[in-house]
């Protein structure tokens, strides 16, 4: 996670456009709501890991900073004087300086000792290097299949967020025996857009944030390295709209999602498999019956959003989605979603709320602020009455006691408990 820091007081009228963020964010009351989303988390058992203290940690080896400040200088617009001008000034900063400058960025009057043509050029209020508000949203910059960590690529300014953690993986010595990581390259591919409906199950949404080729790309790794079986490829957002897949569907226990009923029934996906070592693809078919079908069950349990807005045009208060699962049917929701909140209670869930007001002005919920690295293992996923519908509106059917069981951890394990040690660890259940 990242608690919020001084990056956000750089999203002003005049640049939050340029920074994709929306609205116009109070630091000091989101960080104070940052703050009590992880108190519920820790009370719950969760290890809580910042991203900012990891790589202040990793900062600390040469190998790591050079790498952190050459995601800097790839930017070709700095041009050479002014590339070496900002190398030289970030490599004199400490650690815990460097982490200040790389996440909350740079301007040319900070900067000072800038020369060459494109200094001069800079307008004041322009940035050298670009602050990164939406790292608060760190589901899309990396997530875990397994126990591998999957390095996605952002569009725009928040390239530099997925560079970030790749850093935290290459050199922290909590990942030295995890997996190397998967790395999208400069094809676009989003956190948010996957979703872990079970072990060996991908769903990914395919739009403006997450491009055809690098599904495919991701698609064919997950099935040729075994850690996947079935990956579903979800077309949406193609004209622009707000939302990630993992908004649109989110995944609260085995087997079961919060879905608003317009995209239940409108979504498709495209089935990807390999049953002799190459990806074939199927034919659309609807969503809910396609994840039906990869989770070997006989109807996918939806519950109701309560709130039925095609195009999702409104808040993320309002579509109900990204709540964050902890396991033993228990949720983190934003206290805004009453009907989606009621609804979730009535199937049997325990929902725990917290306030959301400058988080959600950035258009993200729970589940986008966690990157879970590992779960306990979940229950086998329920069928036992394959013939009941699979729309189930106010009231979601419960799974029987005991079929889910996914508390666990936002953390990584210590060196007496090392990655590849573990038979079952992160996205058992999807989270966030």
């Amino acid at each position: 996670m990242h608690r919020p820091g001084a990056e956000l007081n750089r999203v002003t009228p005049r640049t939050r456009d340029r920074l994709r963020f929306d609205g116009l964010p109070w630091l000091a009351r989101a960080q104070r709501e940052h703050d009590e989303f992880t108190a519920v988390l820790r009370d719950r058992g969760v290890e809580v890991l910042y991203i900012t203290e990891l790589l202040q940690d990793v900062l600390e080896y040469q190998a790591a900073a050079e790498d952190a400040i050459g995601s800097v200088l790839a930017d070709a617009e700095l041009g050479d004087e002014l590339g070496r001008g900002i190398r030289g000034y970030l490599e004199s900063l400490a650690p815990q300086d460097l982490a200040s400058a790389l996440i909350g960025g740079l301007t040319p009057e900070e900067l000072r000792t800038g020369r060459g043509l494109v200094y001069e050029l800079l307008d004041p209020h322009d940035f050298i290097v670009e602050p990164l508000p939406s790292l608060v949203f760190s589901r899309d910059s990396s997530v875990w299949i397994g126990d591998r960590p999957v390095v996605t690529s952002l569009a725009g300014p928040r390239r530099r967020e997925a560079d970030l953690l790749a850093v935290i993986y290459d050199h922290h010595p909590r990942f030295r025996d995890a997996k190397l990581p998967y790395r999208a390259g400069r094809r676009y591919l989003d956190g948010g857009d996957i979703l872990l409906l079970a072990p060996g199950v991908l769903a990914i949404g395919v739009g403006v944030r997450t491009n055809p080729a690098s599904v495919e790309q991701l698609a064919r790794h997950m099935l040729q390295t075994g850690e996947a079986h079935t990956v579903l490829a979800v077309p949406m957002n193609q004209r622009g709209e707000r939302g990630h897949l993992d908004t649109t569907c989110t995944v609260v226990d085995a087997g079961t999602v919060v879905m608003a009923p317009y995209h239940a029934f409108t979504l498709t996906a495209l089935t990807i498999t390999a049953p002799h070592g190459e990806p074939r693809v199927s034919r659309p078919r609807p969503f809910i019956e396609a994840a039906a079908l990869a989770l070997g069950i006989g109807r996918l349990t939806v519950i109701d959003t309560g709130l039925d807005l095609p195009g999702g045009e409104r808040g993320q208060w309002d579509d109900g989605g990204n709540a964050l699962a902890l396991g033993n049917r228990v949720t983190i929701c934003d206290e805004r979603n009453v009907e989606t909140n009621e609804r979730l209670a009535d199937a049997g869930f325990e929902v725990l709320t917290v306030p959301w007001r400058e988080l959600g002005g950035g258009r993200g919920g729970p589940r986008c602020l966690c990157a879970p690295l590992i779960r306990d293992p979940v229950g086998a996923l329920a069928d036992d009455d394959p013939a009941s519908d699979v729309w189930t509106g106010h009231l979601a059917r419960p799974l029987p006691a005991g079929a889910a069981s996914a508390s666990g951890a936002a953390g990584v394990p210590g060196p007496s408990d090392p990655v590849s040690g573990r038979q079952r660890r992160a996205g058992e259940l999807e989270p966030a």
